[in-house]
């Protein structure tokens, strides 16, 4: 069973048709949307400020999503996938965005829709992504606009295959 607390009278909630692993840890001030998931050894952590997640977005296995005390939470749009290991950290992702494995997301950031953070790219504070962007490297820079081919083989297709994942498990073993 997930771990799921309360923090400060502020309980984790959740839409519809959302799978979240056994080994995942949601707390606070978290609003999910439908169809999400939430995989294994995935830690939430809306205790210093809130998080909000909209639909059909994926967190990955130990991936983290925090915010910074009284000054900068989460916000994730639809349609978003955060990558294996990744780390959001008080920032704002809109829709359509893949935040890939390993990948770091500081506080302030701004990643518009339609972009990619490349697998171990460290997005440094206040950075704002450009809407159908690239980005890779430490510190991540654009390398790249997004082929709208990779936006719907890539982005799309991993947010959509989550759900499929997820209906893999049997929720009564």
């Amino acid at each position: 069973m997930p771990v799921i607390k309360s923090v400060k009278g502020i309980k984790p909630v959740w839409g519809k048709g959302c799978f979240i692993a056994e080994n995942a840890t949601i707390t606070g001030d978290v609003t999910m949307g439908d169809n999400c998931s939430v995989w294994f050894n995935a830690v939430i952590r809306g205790d210093v400020h809130y998080i909000k997640i909209g639909n059909n977005v994926n967190i990955q296995d130990g991936a983290i999503i925090h915010c910074t005390y009284r000054k900068s939470p989460v916000n994730i749009g639809d349609n978003v996938s955060i990558a294996h290991g990744a780390i959001v950290h008080g920032c704002t992702i809109h829709d359509n965005v893949l935040i890939g494995m390993g990948a770091i997301v500081m506080d302030d950031c701004i990643i518009e829709s339609n972009s990619i953070i490349a697998a171990g790219a460290v997005v440094s504070k206040n950075t704002v992504v450009k809407s159908g962007s690239v980005y890779a490297g430490v510190p991540a820079k654009k390398i790249k606009d997004i082929d709208p081919s990779l936006l719907e083989g890539e982005v799309k297709r991993i947010s959509n295959n989550y759900n499929m994942y997820a209906s893999w498990y049997d929720e009564n073993q």
